[in-house]
């Protein structure tokens, strides 16, 4: 085993043990940087030593380097996962984050629209309106609507009110005061479905609005 690989093996190993005991009492904001400094700390040794410098050296920068990649998930993003969460509650909607550092809300068929329309219910314009509170609070974030349908009717017709319920919830969100540049719309029609079209449950779920929220170091980063 020659001295460079066993240098870089070493530096590969220290990482990733700092990583994976390192993580397990840190708030999000925490975890975000730490992750992000484990995998640049192993990409610049192997860089730095195939560069022909110093592995040690170069996990150094790489886990600096990481660490403020990694920090995307800023504290405004995870007061603005708490607020959803909270305003949320026994809705159905669900508020995750992504593995990209997103916010993303899952919004089922049930409180969004009729089906067969692009008219906001009653429910989803609650939950709006309260997401609505948040960008308006945090200017610089971007959002990205994706309407999604069930495979009943026909390519056109599906893709159309797809984009049409994305168009819906920007819409609702402009009137709320958020700039329209900050907002991105797309439609999926029946392409993208997370459940089986085979059953009435199935479908329900595949009608559905997702909404991302990004911070603008991420959309440069696209």
């Amino acid at each position: 085993m020659s001295a460079t690989f066993t240098r870089i093996t070493l530096v590969t190993a220290l990482s990733a043990t700092l990583f994976t005991t390192g993580c397990a009492n840190m708030d999000e904001t925490q975890r975000g940087t730490a992750q992000g400094a484990g995998i640049g700390a192993v990409a610049g040794a192997v860089i730095g030593q195939i560069a022909g410098r110093n592995a040690a050296a170069g996990a150094v920068l790489g886990g600096v380097a990481g660490a403020i990649a990694g920090n995307v998930w800023s504290k405004k993003m995870e007061a603005q996962r708490q607020a959803m969460e909270q305003a949320t509650q026994g809705t159905g909607v669900d508020v995750v984050r992504t593995p990209d550092n997103q916010l993303k809300l899952n919004i089922p068929n049930d409180i969004s629209f009729a089906t067969g329309s692009a008219a906001l219910k009653p429910e989803l314009r609650t939950v709006l309106a309260q997401f609505a509170k948040g960008l308006t609070d945090n200017p610089g974030s971007l959002v990205r609507v994706i309407g999604h349908t069930d495979n009943v009717g026909s390519d056109t017709t599906n893709n159309r009110l797809s984009v049409e319920r994305a168009d819906t919830v920007r819409d609702f969100l402009e009137d709320r005061g958020v700039g329209k540049s900050r907002i991105d719309v797309a439609g999926r029609g029946e392409r993208e479905p997370i459940a089986s079209n085979d059953t009435a449950d199935g479908r329900a779920q595949n009608r559905r609005v997702e909404i991302f929220l990004r911070e603008p170091e991420q959309a440069a980063a696209r």
